[in-house]
């Protein structure tokens, strides 16, 4: 899908045809759109699509007429059924006359733009226009990395509790696999970020270096969360996972124990079932023989059970 912007007195507003100083977005474009847009700026078709290929990892590519940015944007998806994150390429093409990004997924980063809800926007100011959404997406990653957070609260409330389950240790995973998206992702922005503050092919203005030093640190602050979140996160899948092995050891202690109890009236009834003169056997020949081993079996059994407390096997 193509859209193209202008911003107009601080409004911004649909376009239908290529104008100067116009924005173009291209949301999973098609062959002809690629195509339409390449050829009007004279853009190598392959840097066009190099945004949708999910392989591609972040950069700046200065070439003649126009510069590539590239770099990754987190993602929110279902995975397994569940609301997991990851992270897409963004591209950002600076032209003479426009700025043109491309991305295979609809982005809350860029209806952010669209909505017309950034203070400041312009689309004639193309390196403010770069650093707003480089400063988005740092605060995207923080507000999810938050939500991650929140979410690992969530399982450690059940660690120790009778619900905890196998579910919460795959999650924790789940949640771990996440944070190791945003890490890669954060420190190729970071070379990015150290790229573009050598970058003078565009005129910036003064408040651009500003904007520039903030994303910076938004995006330093955001990696500094995500090594401290996936050190948390490795602790409670360990944490997690020694409780449940630790309640399985339980249960075959006390299944060992039960066992063992039930095993001295085996011996008992198997001695006495031998097939010898019942002369020899003790208690054979005397009334209430059977009740009196039956007692006998029963206090050996509650001594056991009383030994086996004090160790604490049961």
């Amino acid at each position: 899908m193509k859209t193209i912007y202008k911003t107009d007195n601080g409004i911004l507003s649909p376009k239908e045809t290529f104008e100067p100083d116009v924005w173009i977005n291209l949301i999973s474009p098609n062959m002809e759109e690629l195509t339409e847009v390449a050829g009007y700026y004279e853009i190598d078709i392959a840097d066009v699509r190099a945004a949708l290929d999910e392989e591609e990892s972040s950069r700046v590519q200065i070439e003649d007429g126009y510069t590539l940015i590239l770099v990754d944007i987190p993602f929110e998806e279902i995975r397994n059924e569940q609301r997991a994150y990851t992270t897409i390429p963004l591209g950002i093409l600076l032209v003479q006359d426009a700025i043109i990004t491309v991305c295979s997924d609809d982005t809350v980063i860029l209806n952010y733009f669209s909505n017309n809800r950034m203070r400041g926007f312009s689309t004639k100011k193309k390196m403010r226009f770069v650093y707003q959404i480089l400063l988005r997406t740092a605060n995207l990653y923080q507000a999810l990395l938050r939500a991650i957070d929140k979410r690992r609260s969530e399982v450690e409330k059940r660690v120790g509790s009778e619900i905890t389950e196998d579910k919460d240790l795959i999650n924790l995973h789940e949640l771990e696999t996440n944070l190791v998206y945003f890490a890669t992702s954060l420190s190729a922005n970071k070379v990015v970020l150290d790229r573009l503050t050598r970058y003078e092919r565009i005129q910036q203005y003064p408040e651009d270096k500003e904007l520039l030093d903030d994303v910076i640190v938004e995006n330093r602050q955001a990696i500094e969360m995500t090594n401290i979140y996936r050190d948390i996160i490795h602790g409670s899948r360990e944490l997690v996972s020694t409780i449940i092995n630790n309640r399985m050891n339980n249960i075959m202690k006390f299944l060992a124990s039960i066992t063992l109890v039930m095993a001295i009236p085996t011996i008992i009834s198997g001695i006495y079932g031998m097939n010898v003169s019942g002369k020899w056997m003790p208690l054979s020949t005397v009334p209430h023989g059977f009740a009196i081993i039956c007692i006998i079996i029963g206090v050996i059994c509650m001594l056991a059970l009383i030994v086996l407390r004090r160790l604490k096997m049961l």
